[in-house]
């Protein structure tokens, strides 16, 4: 969003700035979870909807996410409300998406936290059977909705 907001030249009253950041120290701190870690991705093309759907449909497998768990900046939500983006569907350069076997998750997941690059990592979801590998999300109102590949063109691309 920051780079959108400048490429757009619009000026907003919150601090808006970019978390974009170089990943492999947080990536080494995984190493120790060897063949449990199952795949590592960045969102930074098409942001988590698209790296969601690349990988559920890669992998054939579906995915059920919580968006009350989905970290994402009130600066950015806000903005996002009022372009009419969805936050799932920006690009994010400085982070990255880590599915683990489900039995060290919440091992990985406190590793992640104590390392500074990675202290918003939070569990958002879980890989489950699906024939048709739809990404799904329970909404924070309770509602369920597909997150689906992005219809109209690419947002402005980061690099």
């Amino acid at each position: 969003m920051t780079i959108l907001t400048q490429r757009e030249h619009m000026q907003f009253a919150s601090e808006l700035s970019s978390d974009s950041q170089a990943l492999d120290s947080l990536v080494t701190t995984l190493r120790p979870y060897g063949n449990g870690i199952r795949c590592l991705r960045d969102p930074t093309r098409g942001g988590l909807s698209a790296t969601l759907n690349e990988l559920s449909h890669q992998a054939r497998v579906g995915m059920q996410l919580q968006e009350t768990a989905i970290p994402v900046r009130k600066e950015v939500a806000a903005i996002c409300e009022l372009l009419g983006l969805d936050p799932l569907d920006i690009a994010n350069e400085g982070k990255l998406i880590a599915i683990c076997a489900p039995s060290i998750a919440d091992t990985v997941l406190t590793s992640m936290r104590a390392h500074q690059q990675g202290q918003d990592a939070a569990l958002i979801g879980e890989v489950i059977e699906d024939p048709n590998s739809f990404v799904r999300l329970k909404t924070s109102f309770g509602g369920n909705r597909l997150v689906d590949w992005r219809h109209s063109g690419p947002l402005p691309r980061i690099c």
